[in-house]
């Protein structure tokens, strides 16, 4: 008995040792004070990001979280906390309403692009466009992006511009790139 027990003892913390060399092997990326590892997908990243609790409640609020826990690839631009806190009074609990569920999916869905695009990607895009690129959204209607010093800035159909504060952060169905500002359609 105790040498079963010993050997599931040694088993069990081989396992755990296994796992936890696994999970520092990955590269990951920091958001909101917590590891993204690119063995997760969208939502199993975003829901540990102390940065993106508000963006994660209107994910759920407009039933989009089987969705961008699916296959994708989706490329996400992700606005932090503060910058839903810079939208004008009272817009982030309208939008959550139920009642606005099919408009806070449009916002949302107009932060996402299918396919899996990296910075390097939007760069090369950036330079074949002679400055300026255009990508469509899942919402169907398109984002510019624009070299902004080092930087990548995201540019919405009202005007409205957004840097891309942590790129490339890699998941298993796409990648995020977290933006300082809310994007409209």
């Amino acid at each position: 008995m105790k040498t079963i027990s010993i050997k599931n003892t040694l088993l069990g913390l081989a396992l755990l040792f296994t796992a936890s060399a696994y999970a520092q092997s990955e590269k990951s990326v920091m958001v909101g004070g917590a590891a993204m590892y690119p063995s997760k997908n969208i939502i199993e990243n975003a829901v540990n990001s102390k940065d993106h609790t508000t963006l994660v409640a209107a994910v759920k609020a407009a039933g989009l979280v089987e969705t961008l826990s699916g296959d994708g690839p989706f490329t996400v631009f992700a606005p932090v906390n503060k910058a839903f806190e810079a939208l004008p009074k009272g817009t982030v609990d309208n939008l959550l309403k139920p009642e606005n569920k099919e408009m806070l999916s449009t916002v949302l869905t107009y932060h996402v692009v299918s396919g899996r695009i990296d910075s390097a990607s939007l760069m090369e895009m950036i330079k074949d466009g002679k400055g300026k690129a255009m990508a469509k959204t899942v919402q169907g209607e398109e984002l510019t992006f624009m070299k902004k010093g080092k930087g990548i800035e995201v540019m919405d159909s009202k005007g409205n511009k957004a840097m891309v504060t942590i790129k490339d952060v890699y998941q298993s169905n796409g990648v995020i790139h977290v933006i300082d500002k809310v994007l409209m359609p």
